[in-house]
């Protein structure tokens, strides 16, 4: 027998025990995450996509909607609020005091430090916003800083290019294809994995704090320098 030594990882600090999300509001200066309620936040999250969305584009890669009606939606919504893993968050615009957008916390693995963010989707008017992207940085913030993860996840249809663009340009770097991994609404799903670890954290919040900041747009709310370069 061989006894040249098998390659092996670094050892791991033992992890402070593990911590899981507690629903806390989240506070952004143009955003803030509050914990799902059907009853607070369900009628602006109806509204906010069922007239400039008529055609349910954004239900396309979820497990769930389009939506018959705003009674379908809140009964679904009900189930949400009640759910410990996913853990559901309402995004409300500082400016309207409306929730235009949902996120959450998911598949919670403490032994080994690693959560994910997912089932995130905006209403038309958030998209493309600073408001969405501080939504995503106070998500991001909120595990490496506050739950103390080592791993954090973004997990998508591979077909899906707008949420694989998002996870590119939010710093996640791509890992690869999960053939075959769901079937969704009948159809075929291939997952495509994203990931960022603790390391990599300190440099990329360094850049969504620069990019937050007023001097980097113009008049009329347009970027001045990316968040990433290209």
């Amino acid at each position: 027998m061989s006894d040249r030594k098998r390659p092996v990882g670094p050892i791991v600090d033992p992890l402070p025990p593990g911590l899981a999300p507690d629903l806390r509001p989240l506070f952004g200066r143009w955003v803030r995450l509050e914990p799902v309620s059907a009853d607070q936040h369900g009628r602006d999250l109806y509204d906010s996509f069922a007239s400039s969305d008529p055609e349910g584009a954004v239900w396309t890669y979820m497990g769930y909607g389009p939506f018959a009606d705003f009674e379908a939606f809140v009964v679904w919504l009900a189930k949400q609020e009640e759910s410990r893993d996913p853990w559901f968050y309402a995004f409300i615009r500082r400016d309207t005091g409306k929730a235009a957008g949902m996120g959450a916390f998911m598949r919670l693995d403490k032994a080994n430090g690693v959560i994910e963010i997912g089932h995130i989707w905006m209403s038309p008017a958030l998209q493309k916003t600073r408001e969405a992207t501080e939504a995503i940085y106070l998500m991001m913030r909120h595990c490496f800083d506050d739950l103390g993860v080592r791993r954090l996840e973004w997990k998508c249809h591979s077909l899906n290019a707008p949420s694989r663009k998002a996870a590119e340009r939010f710093g996640f770097i791509y890992e690869g294809i999960f053939r075959q991994h769901y079937i969704v609404k009948g159809r075929n799903r291939d997952t495509a994995w994203y990931a960022m670890i603790d390391s990599e954290w300190p440099a990329m919040m360094a850049r969504f704090q620069a990019w937050l900041r007023d001097e980097n747009f113009d008049e009329k709310g347009r970027q001045k320098s990316p968040l990433l370069p290209k």
